[in-house]
C-alpha cells in the first residue's frame, strides 16, 4: 500500500471517528429527554462507527502523510460521501421512520449545508435527533471553509486558485500541514461566531436549546430548523434580524476575518468580492421589498422586513423561511429562482456559484470585447488589483459551463422520472446550489422532499454533493486520465 493511500484512509479514519465522538452529544440530549430507541442508535453507532474509524487510523498510520493531488482529490469528495452514509445510521434506526434513502438525503443534505428535508412534523420529532441535524450542517459549514481555504486553491479547482493563503511549490507537498493551521484558526473564528448567535438568538427570547441549534445552522447557512414553521416561529422577538446579520456574516470570506485579527480590518472593504455581494444583496432586497410593498402583501415595514429576510436566505443558500414566497406571485418566483445561482463569497459557508466567478466572466467578456475592437491593445486582466493568469479564467469558465450543464442534465432526469416542470427546475437547482427548498406546492418553503420519488432523491442527492464539491472536484474523478499514473 503506498504512503498516499495509507493518507487517504488515515484521514478518513479520523474523519470517521470524529464523527463518531459527536454522537455522543445527542446520544445524552436523548437519553435526558427518554427518547432511549433514539438514545441508543445514536450511542450504538458511535462505539461501532469509532472504532471502525481508529482500527483504519491506526492500522494504516505512517509518519509520512504527504498526498498526491489525485489523493487530494479522493480525500475531498469520499470524505463527504463517507461521512453522510455514517451520518445517517442514527437517523435511520433511531426510530424515526425513515428509510435508508431518507436518512441518507437527510444526512447528505446536512453536510452539505444544503437544508432539503424529507422530514415532517418536526415540532414532535426528539430533541438528539433535531440537534444532530444542526450539528451535521455546522460540521459541513466549517468543513468546507478549510476545503475551499487549504485544498482547493492548490488544486485550482474552479477559479479558487485566486485565494492562496500562502504559496507553495508544489501543491502535493504541505496539504495536511496547511490544512491543520487553517483549520485550527479558522474553526476558533467559526466557533466564537457561533456562539455569539446563540447568545443573540437566545437574547430574542428562544430557548438554550433552539438558540445553539439555529445558531448551527446559521452560521453553516444550511437552514435546518427545530420547529415546522423554520425561523418564522420566533420572529416576534426579533430572531429573523438576528439571522439576517449572522447569514450575511457566514457568507464573507472567513480569510478576511483573520486578516481582520491579524490587524488589517481594510481586508473586508478591499476585497472586490465582498464589494460585490454587498451590492447585489442591497439590490435584490431594495427590488423586492418595493414588489411586495407594491403588490399590496405586505405592511410596508413588514414587507421590508420580510422581504429582506427571505432574499437574504435565497441568497446566501440558507433556506430559511418566514414566509411561503412561492405565494407572491410569479414575478417573485422568477426572481428567487435566478438569485438561487448566487451565492455568497469563496472561503465562506455559502454555495451556489459565488459571486467572484461572476466577476471573473465579466472581466473576460469585456477584456475580449475590447480585443476585438482594438487587436493590438494589451488589457491585462486584473481582479482586486492582482493580475488573473488565464489559467484561472480559464477554470472559471469550465467551472460554469459544467454547472449549468448539470443543472440542465438533472433538470430533464427529474422531468423524465415525473416531476412537474416547477419541481424539477427548481428541485435541480436548490440542490445543485445547495439553497435548500425549491418553489412549487411540493418542495417549496411550505412543504418537504419527502413525498418526491426515490429516483428523484437520488438525483438530487448526487447534485447536492456535486454543487457542495465545486463540481469539477466530482467530475475528474470520473475521467480515465485521473486514474492513470
Amino acid at each position: 500500500m503506498s504512503d498516499s493511500v495509507r493518507s487517504v484512509l488515515f484521514v478518513l479514519g479520523i474523519m470517521v471517528a470524529s464523527l463518531a465522538a459527536a454522537m455522543l452529544i445527542p446520544a445524552l440530549i436523548d437519553l435526558n429527554a427518554g427518547e432511549m430507541e433514539s438514545a441508543g442508535a445514536f450511542l450504538w453507532s458511535a462505539a461501532g462507527c469509532g472504532f471502525l474509524g481508529l482500527a483504519v487510523a491506526i492500522a494504516v498510520n505512517t509518519e509520512k502523510r504527504d498526498l498526491t493531488t489525485r489523493a487530494a482529490f479522493l480525500v475531498t469528495a469520499g470524505s463527504w460521501l463517507v461521512l453522510a452514509i455514517i451520518a445517517a445510521l442514527p437517523m435511520r434506526y433511531g426510530g424515526h421512520g425513515l428509510t435508508f434513502i431518507d436518512a441518507l438525503f437527510e444526512a447528505i443534505s446536512g453536510l452539505t449545508t444544503t437544508g432539503a428535508t424529507v422530514v415532517t412534523e418536526i415540532d414532535s420529532r426528539p430533541p438528539g435527533f433535531l440537534m444532530w441535524r444542526a450539528i451535521l450542517q455546522w460540521i459541513g459549514g466549517v468543513g468546507i471553509i478549510v476545503t475551499a481555504m487549504a485544498i482547493w486553491p492548490l488544486l485550482g479547482v474552479g477559479g479558487m486558485q485566486l485565494f492562496k493563503l500562502e504559496s507553495s511549490d508544489n501543491a502535493s507537498e504541505k496539504v495536511l500541514p496547511r490544512a491543520a493551521e487553517i483549520a485550527a484558526a479558522i474553526s476558533l473564528i467559526y466557533l466564537s461566531l457561533t456562539l455569539i448567535c446563540a447568545m443573540a438568538y437566545a437574547f430574542t427570547g428562544m430557548s438554550g436549546f433552539d438558540a445553539i441549534a439555529h445558531a448551527m445552522t446559521t452560521l453553516a447557512t444550511g437552514g435546518y430548523s427545530t420547529r415546522d414553521a423554520s425561523l418564522g416561529a420566533f420572529t416576534a422577538g426579533g430572531s429573523d434580524v438576528v439571522a439576517m446579520v449572522f447569514m450575511l456574516m457566514a457568507s464573507l470570506p472567513f480569510a478576511a476575518y483573520l486578516m481582520v485579527v491579524r490587524g488589517r480590518p481594510a481586508a473586508l472593504w478591499q476585497d472586490p468580492q465582498i464589494r460585490g455581494f454587498a451590492t447585489l444583496v442591497v439590490a435584490a432586497i431594495m427590488a423586492m421589498a418595493v414588489f411586495v410593498v407594491a403588490a399590496d402583501l405586505y405592511a410596508p415595514a413588514a414587507g421590508i422586513r420580510t422581504a429582506a429576510f427571505n432574499t437574504i436566505s435565497v441568497i446566501t443558500g440558507t433556506g430559511y423561511a418566514t414566509a411561503d414566497f412561492g405565494v407572491w406571485g410569479a414575478p417573485a418566483t422568477a426572481a428567487f429562482f435566478v438569485l438561487m445561482f448566487a451565492g455568497g463569497c469563496a472561503g465562506s459557508t455559502t454555495c451556489s456559484v459565488k459571486i467572484f466567478r461572476y466577476q471573473i466572466a465579466l472581466l473576460a467578456i469585456r477584456q475580449h470585447i475590447i480585443s476585438l475592437a482594438h487587436p493590438r491593445a494589451i488589457t491585462p486582466l486584473r481582479y482586486g488589483g492582482r493580475p488573473v493568469p488565464p489559467e484561472t479564467v480559464y477554470s472559471v469558465l469550465g467551472f460554469l459551463f459544467a454547472f449549468i450543464a448539470i443543472f440542465t442534465l438533472s433538470s430533464a432526469i427529474l422531468g423524465a422520472i415525473g416531476l412537474d416542470t416547477t419541481t424539477a427546475l427548481s428541485g435541480a437547482a436548490a440542490t445543485l446550489a445547495n439553497v435548500g427548498p425549491g418553489l412549487g406546492e411540493i418542495i417549496g418553503p411550505a412543504g418537504t422532499f419527502q413525498p418526491l420519488p426515490d429516483a428523484a432523491k437520488w438525483v438530487m442527492m448526487a447534485n447536492m454533493l456535486i454543487g457542495r464539491l465545486e463540481v469539477l472536484t466530482v467530475l475528474i474523478l470520473f475521467t480515465p486520465r485521473f486514474w492513470q499514473s
